[in-house]
């Protein structure tokens, strides 16, 4: 079978006579405000190895009983011995395992093989590690090729080790050259005859590029960019499944993130690996503040993914823990919880408006005791203390009290996704949904989707790309009941992952990061934002022609987004919008793709093709134009 034909068309439809549109000037949501945003989930080295911008892997040798500490990327330089060791005085209690390195007379050390390959350009990188041991000399730190042995960078740092202690050492690199590829290494080197014993210990190795707003600790560039740029909204965070934990002691843990590095346990994934927990609370809350976007915070529900359940009688501590992270968050100076903020760098407290409670709690067995007594325990204490925020529950699968939201996530096929364009119409505003986890993962193949096989298809692709561009369009007609929508997963490191597709693809090379055409539908919906939605009648149903049309207020400009999805012609358009005139001139951007099939690979090219035009308002103010099949566009009046 040809790739192409797992494209099923069965929705095919034949346009010839143009769709006439009317829209009114007024009587639609007139609070409409459909967001995009983002949904961090640790599932392909999203944040270890992928935005987290450290690029030592393992670096402090983290380990649990799920994910024993190893010395996984590490390579001993010459005839040094590596061994890991528990000492009696750790450089700290969350850091317990150490690296110690043996060498015979000359030269000794390791070196680390990076996140898949290591990027080296000329640009400052800054490191750090800790040692223990009586050494007279000075390190050696280095970046170099793995494959030639060249050197790109190297500085010497001036011992302070001392026999019975734990030192930190800093350092910086500047490469002369920028490396031909990511097979490079970072190495730390001594001289094993001016030490004791020919050995030392070391730990919490870490290197940074430059990051995001150049903050210590912080994200990394191209990625950030990447998001940045297509103008998200708010952040969902930490995760889904990273937040749930495979236990009920291994859920994420927000008073182990924060703080210095050193202090952090780190803690055994859902997805096969230990993570540092460098990426941490604040690093999160940072990550809102550079990019000016709304924190949806999720706390833990007493749920875990193997399907043990926080009994009705237990459940206080956990309600607890919630109340004093949002203490952290957004507490005085005043309060216990303020004053460990303010103690670590923030005295100025963040504003939290919204709190998910769980993730995907109508799922492993999670459902009847949510709805039973979970969900409105934890509504209840964050209601009375802070009546403000909006609480969601991470399912639409329950009684909402009071003010309450939802979480919808799909995933789903093409042409599913494409009949739920009018899924929210009859959906109540009182209680607001989260589109939280939304994308097309898996060809159109008569059955849907197969949960046993979790890489459907390496990127997201143009037919898939289409139907969520109807699905969106959905909601987006009824904007009064969503908060907002992401696609999800969101990061995709594509050398070591547990699912596809997601909608930002990369490796260690950030010349190479992919924004998939997924990317480019939620960018182009992201910058063409409708304020106030406005009823239209058409001569003809949805189909293959789907839309939304609405108005920006900020700018009095009449929008109109639409999708044509399986058509056997283009479709012709006339369009009006009530009060505006002939003449008026109005922007029109098309995206299309070479075929269905296309996809924007990691290193690769663009496939999406954007044509921007002017359309002239003819007689009676009424706009013509033809959209070809599977494109996405949006006008928007001047």
């Amino acid at each position: 079978m040809r790739f192409r034909d797992c494209f099923l068309l069965p929705l095919l439809a034949v346009s010839c006579a143009a769709v006439q549109i009317s829209v009114k000037s007024s009587g639609g949501n007139f609070t409409s405000s459909l967001e995009y945003g983002i949904m961090e989930e640790e599932i392909n080295h999203c944040g270890e190895g992928g935005l987290y911008a450290e690029l030592i892997r393992n670096r402090a040798f983290q380990g649990s009983t799920t994910y024993p500490s190893n010395l996984d990327a590490w390579v001993a330089v010459g005839g040094t011995t590596l061994s890991l060791k528990n000492l009696s005085n750790p450089l700290s209690s969350a850091l317990p395992t150490s690296l110690n390195a043996k060498g015979k007379m000359g030269k000794a050390g390791f070196t680390n093989l990076g996140w898949w390959g290591l990027a080296v350009s000329t640009q400052k990188y800054s490191g750090s590690f800790y040692v223990k041991g009586s050494y007279k000399g000075a390190f050696t730190a280095s970046l170099q090729s793995a494959s030639t042995g060249q050197v790109f960078a190297s500085t010497n740092i001036a011992s302070k080790s001392v026999a019975n202690g734990w030192t930190q050492h800093h350092f910086t690199l500047y490469p002369r050259k920028n490396a031909p590829d990511t097979n490079n290494t970072f190495s730390i080197t001594f001289d094993a005859s001016k030490t004791s014993d020919g050995s030392l210990d070391f730990n919490l190795i870490s290197l940074f590029p430059p990051t995001w707003n150049n903050r210590p600790n912080g994200l990394r560039t191209d990625l950030m960019q990447a998001m940045s740029d297509f103008g998200p909204k708010f952040l969902r965070f930490p995760g889904g499944n990273n937040l749930e934990g495979d236990t009920i002691e291994g859920r994420w843990k927000w008073n182990e993130t924060i703080g210095p590095l050193k202090d952090r346990p780190g803690r055994a994934t859902t997805w096969g690996y230990q993570e540092t927990s460098g990426l941490g609370l604040v690093e999160y809350m940072e990550w809102c503040d550079d990019l000016d976007i709304e924190p949806i915070l999720a706390v833990w529900a007493g749920l875990a993914l193997n399907g043990d359940v926080v009994p009705e009688d237990e459940l206080e501590v956990y309600i607890q823990d919630a109340l004093d992270e949002l203490e952290f968050l957004t507490g005085s100076v005043d309060t216990h919880y303020g004053a460990l903020r303010a103690s670590i760098g923030h005295p100025e407290p963040w504003v939290i408006k919204f709190v998910e409670v769980g993730n995907e709690d109508n799922l492993n067995n999670g459902l009847a005791s949510y709805q039973s007594y979970r969900f409105k325990a934890f509504y209840d204490a964050i209601k009375a203390k802070y009546p403000d925020i909006i609480v969601l529950a991470s399912t639409i699968d329950i009684d909402f009290p009071g003010n309450a939201g939802g979480d919808y996530h799909l995933y789903d096929i093409p042409d599913n996704f494409v009949a739920r364009f009018n899924f929210f119409d009859q959906y109540s505003p009182d209680h607001p949904v989260l589109l939280g986890e939304i994308a097309v993962t898996e060809y159109n193949n008569g059955v849907g989707i197969d949960w046993s096989n979790t890489h459907f298809s390496l990127y997201p692709f143009w037919l898939g790309t289409v139907a969520e561009a109807v699905f969106l369009l959905g909601a987006q007609r009824n904007a009064d009941k969503i908060l907002g929508t992401t696609y999800a997963p969101f990061f995709i490191n594509i050398d070591n992952y547990e699912w596809s597709p997601t909608l930002i693809a990369f490796n260690a090379d950030p010349s190479q990061t992919s924004r998939s055409t997924s990317w480019h539908l939620y960018s182009l919906f992201s910058h063409t934002h409708i304020t106030n939605t406005l009823p239209s009648t058409s001569n003809t149903t949805f189909g293959p022609l789907y839309y939304a049309t609405g108005l920006d207020n900020t700018t009095n400009s009449h929008i109109f987004k639409a999708a044509v999805y399986n058509s056997t012609a283009d479709v012709p358009i006339s369009l009006t919008f009530e009060g505006v005139k002939a003449s008026t001139k109005a922007q029109l951007t098309v995206l299309t793709a070479p075929s269905a099939e296309s996809m924007n690979a990691v290193g690769g090219a663009n496939l999406v093709e954007s044509q921007v035009s002017t359309v002239v308002a003819g007689k009676d103010g009424v706009f013509s134009f033809s959209l070809p099949d599977l494109s996405i566009a949006v006008l928007k009046t001047q």
